[in-house]
């Protein structure tokens, strides 16, 4: 199974999948404060408000970013 890194403001829940990242830039230049590519954790999940996260989510290009929110954790959202 693929490696995936989650991170949770309480709210929502961001996924990355590594393999799928084609580090288009898509995301840090939507959302610099949430993620930073020359910083590990590069992604802030408190950096936004969770409807900004699950909006620039859904332009990932890749499908490698995806959510879900807590509340309804196993119904995955994918942009």
């Amino acid at each position: 199974m693929e490696d995936l890194k989650e991170y949770s403001n309480g709210d929502v829940t961001i996924v990355w999948q590594p393999k799928l990242c084609i580090h288009s830039g898509v995301c840090a230049r939507g959302l610099p404060n949430v993620f930073k590519p020359k910083e590990k954790p590069w992604i802030d999940q408190f950096g936004a408000p969770s409807d900004a996260l699950m909006k620039q989510i859904g332009a990932c290009p890749s499908g490698a970013l995806s959510f879900y929110t807590n509340n309804t954790k196993g119904s995955t959202t994918h942009g």
